[in-house]
């Protein structure tokens, strides 16, 4: 096997250190490129240095795994998550193509992963593999005018018609809908901006309105909903959103 690189993120460091060792032990051939504890110093990495190989966490603060891959611009590297998910989660990942090794690491299911991925990495047999897992984690509207949204659960498919406004918070999404209720996605407002149809409108940095639910504009610098909800529209966003309805 010719020389592959990788790099391992994790914020606990015995975690790191015990998956550093196995690889040494089992696959000497891997070159270990980065550790890191810190997901953000892992995604400015990633963004300019892909290695051929990711052993991502789950479970990290303030950014998880999922949401560190979805902020990346394009990903070249095969993904292997380490996780203590539950079966579901699992399973999930097994009908979607999505390596995964559970803590604590065993060694066989360990060399049965990495070998997979080196497979896919070799022969190049499955291109759009990462195209995959960027759809199931970090996107998309469906050909139905729906906003799909992965929950805990499963996934919530719902209707544009259905929301009312979308808002950034600390780098999630909260979608509120015309029924009162609120959807908290871990994709970012800037994703939702791509992918929304053009009754959607970017009024704010941190907030996205349904045209169709607007009922009045403020000179103040607000915009008021159906639902009454009051959400600012910034100043250089003025003209644009007066302009659409000339």
């Amino acid at each position: 096997m010719s020389t592959l690189t990788a790099i391992l993120i994790d914020d606990e460091i015995s975690n790191l250190k015990g998956l550093e060792q196995k690889l040494e032990k089992l696959f000497p051939d891997i070159v270990i490129q980065h550790t890191f504890q810190n997901p953000e110093d892992a995604i400015k990495t990633l963004q300019t240095q892909q290695p051929d190989l990711v052993f991502l966490d789950i479970e990290m603060p303030r950014i998880n795994g999922f949401k560190l891959l979805s902020q990346l611009a394009s990903i070249n590297f095969q993904v292997i998550f380490v996780t203590a998910y539950s079966e579901y989660a699992i399973e999930a990942f097994k009908q979607n193509a999505i390596d995964y090794v559970l803590k604590p690491i065993d060694d066989k299911e360990l060399v049965v992963a990495v070998n997979k991925a080196l497979q896919v990495i070799q022969t190049k047999s499955d291109i759009d593999s990462n195209h995959k897992l960027v759809n199931l984690l970090s996107q998309t509207i469906s050909s139905k005018n729906k906003i799909i949204v992965p929950t805990q659960k499963g996934m919530s498919f719902i209707p544009q018609e259905e929301v009312m406004h979308l808002q950034g918070y600390e780098g999630y999404t909260k979608i509120h809908l015309i029924c009162g209720k609120t959807i908290l996605s871990s994709y970012n407002l800037g994703k939702f901006k791509k992918l929304l149809s053009a009754s959607f409108f970017k009024c704010h940095k941190s907030h996205i309105i349904n045209l169709e639910k607007v009922r009045h504009f403020e000179n103040e610098g607000y915009l008021v909903l159906e639902n009454t909800q009051r959400v600012p529209i910034s100043r250089s966003n003025k003209k644009a959103f007066l302009e659409l309805f000339n």
